[in-house]
């Protein structure tokens, strides 16, 4: 008769109560933890098509999606919509600084720049104080409106021979054209403030854009904050006087 060998084995993590006496008396190592398969994570197409599911998605998702959707005309609209609203963000982060340029430059970054955007041009010169002053008010105006596009460039760099009298200027432009030229620190008020600057820019023409306001309101928005700026450089003015 053969000599047959069975061997036995429990069910995997199982233990039998000597192992575990001598696992105390560390006669045995210790019990390996048991085994558990991860969480069961639907895969993206199992996920439900909601406005949730659709607001994680990106502009490259979302233009994927566009034939995905054609049964559910809700969900396509809410599609289209939220596109809209990440190109409509994208567009405001568009700038944000001032950005400088060379005369190779201009052509492209100014006069060839979309139709919805204005540009607004600082010609300078290094070691010119005026030019100084009004590049601090332009560095601010730049962060607080963004959708504007705001860049500077080397006075004689844009225009040969340009008199070092007439820097700082300022151009603005406008679907390939000039809007306005403001030449001289003198054209922005005795004080050169932000808020100057801003109320001369947008005396006639809507330039200044921080992406989520309407045009009228933007400029309602910079004279009161010019008036409020007058009122509190008044009230200081005062306070220094009453000290004397």
């Amino acid at each position: 008769m053969g000599d047959y060998h069975f061997v036995y084995k429990d069910l995997e993590g199982a233990s039998t109560q000597w192992d575990d006496i001598q696992r105390k008396l560390g006669n045995l190592p210790e019990k390996p933890p048991a085994f558990k398969p991860p969480p069961f994570t639907p895969s993206s197409d199992d996920q439900p098509k909601d406005k949730t599911w659709i607001d994680s998605k990106t502009s490259e998702e979302l233009e994927d999606l566009e034939d995905d959707l054609d049964d559910d005309r809700f969900l396509q609209e809410y599609r289209k919509k939220r596109l809209a609203e990440i190109q409509e963000a994208a567009k405001v982060l568009r700038f944000g600084s001032v950005i400088p340029i060379s005369g190779s430059d201009f052509v492209r970054e100014v006069s060839q720049a979309p139709s919805d955007v204005w540009v607004v041009v600082i010609l300078y010169k290094d070691g010119i104080p005026e030019c100084g002053l009004l590049m601090q008010s332009i560095e601010e105006l730049a962060r607080k409106y963004p959708a504007t596009k705001f860049v500077k460039i080397i006075s004689t760099d844009c225009i040969p021979n340009y008199p070092d009298r007439n820097v700082p200027t300022l151009l603005v432009y406008n679907n390939g054209a000039v809007k306005g030229n403001y030449v001289g620190l003198h054209s922005f008020g005795r004080r050169c403030t932000p808020e100057g600057v801003a109320l001369v820019l947008c005396q006639s023409n809507p330039v200044l854009n921080d992406g989520h306001s309407r045009n009228e309101a933007v400029i309602e928005g910079v004279r009161k904050q010019f008036i409020e700026k007058i009122v509190a450089d008044h009230e200081e003015e005062g306070d220094d006087y009453s000290s004397d």
